[in-house]
């Protein structure tokens, strides 16, 4: 029988790609999407390979209504694999971000996933699966402007890590892919957030921030250009969703490698430095297209 897998946030970027290259490599794949119009461009891209659930991983009745149709379709078995993948990601500086904003970044990123491995973990323990979250360099090291996707991500560790343990006892096995920068569509969302976000502070926090802002309004498109492929994403997902004895973490990328280890090892007050030098450099040097 094929192994079976819930992949969230599949209408776009990375849930889309492993949705379709699972689906592929013989998965039966259970593909969460928000819009009815997401989900038949994923269908007809994957010639009705993958079924699509419509599912708000914040919307906990969408999601209690997704796990009784994919159990119904399971017909008693268990899921292999969930990929929790689903986010957003929230950038500026933290004094001056509206906390509406903060809030619904850990609310998707943090709250969300967390529901949805309860709701689906029955299933999971039926098969003895797995479950693998989409995580981040960003979740090991915090970079100015970033503190709140930075947030949800270290956050999301410490779930992970906590599932890691707690479900040994069933065999569950719980792994975080922590990416790099990924050419992703993402970054255009991100991009008119961040605009939205700059354009609704008052003059007095635009003046205090004058230089970051200039950087955060060119970041998303200098991160859309520098990141690694999505190819090369989703080879490390299902490698971590296939092998026979996961890793705990997969740090992919040679950029995310570098931040993380030197980080590591290099003294806080010179990490500090490096990162607030950056950021204006980034703001005078990157011109927008």
């Amino acid at each position: 029988m094929n192994k079976s897998i819930l992949v969230t946030g599949a209408s776009t970027g990375i849930g889309w790609a492993t949705s379709l290259e699972l689906a592929e490599k013989g998965w039966r794949v259970f593909a969460a999407v928000r819009k009815e119009a997401d989900a038949k461009k994923l269908r007809d891209a994957s010639s009705g390979k993958i079924t699509t659930v419509i599912m708000d991983i914040v919307d906990y009745e969408s999601v209690k209504h997704g796990a009784q149709e994919i159990e119904k379709a399971l017909g008693g078995a268990g899921l292999d694999a969930l990929f929790n993948n689903a986010g957003i990601s929230v950038q500026g500086p933290l004094e001056i971000i509206p906390i509406e904003l903060f809030e619904q970044q850990i609310r998707v990123n943090v709250f969300g996933h967390v529901f949805v491995t309860q709701t689906f973990l029955p299933l999971l323990r039926k098969a003895k699966g797995r479950i693998v979250f989409t995580s981040s360099e960003s979740g090991r090291m915090t970079l100015p402007l970033m503190a709140p996707y930075s947030a949800s991500k270290f956050a999301l560790e410490a779930v992970a890590s906590a599932l890691r343990i707690e479900l040994r006892p069933w065999k569950i096995r719980v792994s975080c892919v922590e990416l790099q920068t990924i050419k992703t569509p993402m970054w255009e969302k991100i991009d008119i957030s961040t605009e939205k976000m700059i354009a609704s502070l008052p003059q007095k926090a635009r003046d205090l921030y004058r230089n970051e802002l200039k950087t955060l309004s060119v970041f998303p498109k200098w991160q859309a250009e520098m990141g690694i492929s999505m190819k090369k994403a989703v080879r490390v997902i299902i490698r971590a969703l296939s092998a026979r004895s996961p890793k705990a973490r997969y740090l992919v990328g040679y950029e995310a490698r570098l931040l993380v280890y030197s980080h590591a090892i290099t003294p806080t007050w010179m990490m500090d430095w490096f990162a607030s030098k950056s950021m204006v450099l980034l703001g005078k040097f990157i011109k927008p297209k």
